[in-house]
């Protein structure tokens, strides 16, 4: 009997503290860009995959990137056992040898690759002029988003709403001067997108209904929507998906198929098959995009193929600076 086992390669693990010192968005966008620019493959990336209990739940995003040396997936596992506690983790493999060469902290790489994303299609959609913004929510994904999107946009003045004053507070002040633009704290949604260019919802509702009225929005608005990305989770009013002249989606069954904002307007009977547009589809120019006119909504559920472009990034980035931890162990690769 002959031994087919092959000597492992090294393992790199990077930490939260390392994807911190890592993260570039600019990076992170140019990635997202190329790998997009290319049409959809549901074989190289399907869809997400689900498995659950009363307690517990997993989620696996899979890809196989058409560009690169790397490919894997990330697990984000959830339990109820004491509140809700959320980890995620993204494994990457050759794909000449089939070793594990790397094991990421996702829970930034999410965030990082989600803001890189959401920017990238933003800029298929946003007029070229200088933008009042309207931002809902004050956390981590905000403020991640309102950065990135900077990059694409220029801001003439900020308006933020979050239910706790001192955070809304404390976002308008961190934020004051970005593009130059005046950031300010308002006391309700409405007043955060009343007249706004360009509205970032980036807060849930807590009872799962919409976090903003359709009536607010103007008629040439440009609104990102990155909260409902699950069957059970609304972020926008039907009425405003019905009044939407063009949605860009980061994946077109998971966001048509799977995010419940999506779900509920065709439950009302609205053909949104007209509106809806592929990110890919949009960066090749293969949509017709009125920047200036009417209501226009990039909408993401997320993609494996985003977190994997973006962690290969990450390792490539953390091997030229001698950051991660090489782990002493690895799983063996068998030859069949």
């Amino acid at each position: 009997m002959t031994d087919d086992t092959l000597s492992p390669s090294p393992l790199l693990f990077l930490s939260d503290t390392d994807i911190a010192e890592l993260s570039d968005i600019e990076a992170a966008m140019e990635v997202i860009r190329d790998v997009y620019s290319t049409p959809e493959d549901h074989v190289r990336t399907p869809g997400r995959i689900f498995a659950e209990s009363p307690q517990e739940w997993m989620r696996i995003m899979p890809s196989v990137p058409a560009a690169g040396r790397l490919f894997g997936a990330k697990s984000i596992v959830g339990s109820f056992a004491d509140g809700l506690s959320v980890s995620y983790l993204i494994t990457l493999f050759d794909k000449q040898t089939a070793d594990l060469v790397a094991l990421l902290d996702g829970n930034r790489v999410t965030g990082l690759r989600t803001a890189a994303t959401t920017a990238v299609g933003v800029s298929t959609i946003i007029p070229d002029h200088p933008v009042s913004v309207g931002v809902i929510g004050s956390g981590f994904e905000a403020r991640s988003h309102l950065q990135a999107l900077s990059h694409v946009a220029q801001f003439s003045t900020i308006h933020v709403f979050s239910p706790t004053e001192e955070n809304r507070r404390a976002f308008a002040r961190d934020f004051d001067g970005l593009n130059g633009a005046t950031a300010t704290p308002v006391s309700s949604a409405e007043a955060a997108v009343d007249g706004a260019d360009l509205i970032l919802c980036a807060a849930r509702s807590r009872d799962e209904t919409p976090i903003i009225e359709a009536q607010c929005i103007g008629q040439n608005a440009t609104v990102v929507s990155i909260g409902s990305t699950t069957p059970g989770q609304r972020e926008l009013p039907v009425e405003l998906l019905e009044q939407a002249s063009t949605i860009v989606v980061d994946t077109y069954d998971e966001v048509v198929h799977g995010s419940g904002d999506m779900l509920a307007a065709q439950a009302q009977g609205i053909d949104l098959t007209p509106k809806v547009t592929t990110l890919s589809a949009a960066l090749r120019g293969e949509a017709v995009i009125d920047k200036n006119r009417g209501i226009r909504i990039y909408k993401s559920t997320g993609s494996g193929l985003q977190d994997i472009a973006v962690a290969e990034m990450l390792v490539n980035r953390a091997r030229a600076a001698e950051l991660g931890t090489k782990l002493p162990v690895n799983i063996i690769t068998t030859r069949k």
